[in-house]
């Protein structure tokens, strides 16, 4: 039953927080029993498109012709003949001959961005990768706070995606603005994460788009870690982004 119109969700000029609750269904050129929650794209203001591909079994999404990122969040997909399982991912170059499928049902966070070169550096390579076989650093060496950097640190790539992990109670160390911007998904646990001058309780499912210069902090409360995937873009001159 809708609660009188209420929803945690929240849109605004530099951020925005889309709850579950608000998520509506869609499907893309090139998906086949696969259905699609578009959290950020250009129509958003974003330099790039995230969403949430839900695959029935036997369902299947077409190569793209830009960059992808993804990661699994339940059930298994193939890519390029290897199977991936939740907390693997893969990345795909531009315009990369490889699809992506399910057997059996599965759910991804999707990242696809334009790729932007870098005069000298050729482009990245296709690859995938397990989480858990990322080594944790901490962030200012917070050990209640760890860090896994999905992608390599590399000027090939010109975007990055990493997990962040906070134990109860931890927090960021400051207000952060900066010329990046985000895109996040709550994968475990929940806290307050402050957008610009709003204040939002976030949980598991919920996603997050932070603009360039947006303010923003995130404090975990609850009795379990909360955790988070997180975009932005990287490795390039902030003039080359320019409109």
């Amino acid at each position: 039953m809708q609660n009188l119109g209420h929803t945690r969700s929240s849109n605004k000029p530099d951020h925005l927080l889309q709850t579950p609750d608000t998520f509506v269904r869609t499907t893309l050129p090139g998906m086949r029993r696969t259905t699609a929650i578009v959290h950020a794209a250009p129509a958003l203001g974003a330099r790039f498109t995230q969403y949430t591909a839900e695959f029935e079994a036997g369902g299947s999404m077409d190569p793209s012709s830009a960059q992808r990122f993804i990661y699994v969040l339940e059930g298994e997909v193939e890519v390029n003949g290897a199977a991936l399982a939740a907390g693997d991912y893969a990345y795909f170059p531009p315009k990369a001959d490889a699809g992506v499928s399910s057997k059996n049902g599965a759910r991804a966070a999707i990242i696809e961005k334009l790729y932007r070169p870098l005069p000298g550096v050729g482009l990245p390579s296709f690859f995938t990768g397990r989480e858990r076989d990322v080594a944790a650093t901490f962030l200012m060496d917070d050990e209640a706070l760890d860090v896994r950097v999905l992608l390599p640190d590399n000027p090939a790539f010109d975007f990055a995606v990493n997990t962040m992990t906070y134990l109860p109670g931890a927090s960021l160390p400051m207000v952060e603005i900066h010329v990046m911007e985000h895109g996040l998904l709550m994968l475990e646990g929940g806290g307050i994460y402050r957008l610009g001058d709003s204040w939002y309780p976030v949980t598991k499912g919920d996603f997050v788009w932070m603009a360039p210069f947006c303010p923003q902090w995130f404090g975990a409360i609850g009795k379990s870690p909360a955790k988070y995937l997180v975009y932005k873009d990287w490795n390039r001159a902030p003039l080359d982004a320019a409109p």
